[in-house]
């Protein structure tokens, strides 16, 4: 059992040595990733009804649909 409060003592000491962003940060840095997000979103929506459409086309094409 001594391992176990060695274990968190080191836990709680590591987790004060951490450089927490401010608030400021935090926000644009989630803004960011919000942005990336939906940017590659779109992008990804885009490539998928390209892709519908042009096997829409090639099977019309074909005589199979």
């Amino acid at each position: 059992m001594a391992d176990v409060g060695k274990f968190f003592r080191e836990v709680k000491s590591e987790a004060q040595k951490t450089n927490w962003p401010t608030r400021s940060k935090l926000f644009s840095s989630a803004a960011i990733v919000l942005l990336i997000l939906f940017v590659t979103g779109v992008y990804f929506w885009l490539l998928d009804l390209g892709f519908s459409n042009l096997t829409s086309w090639i099977l019309s094409a074909l005589g199979i649909r």
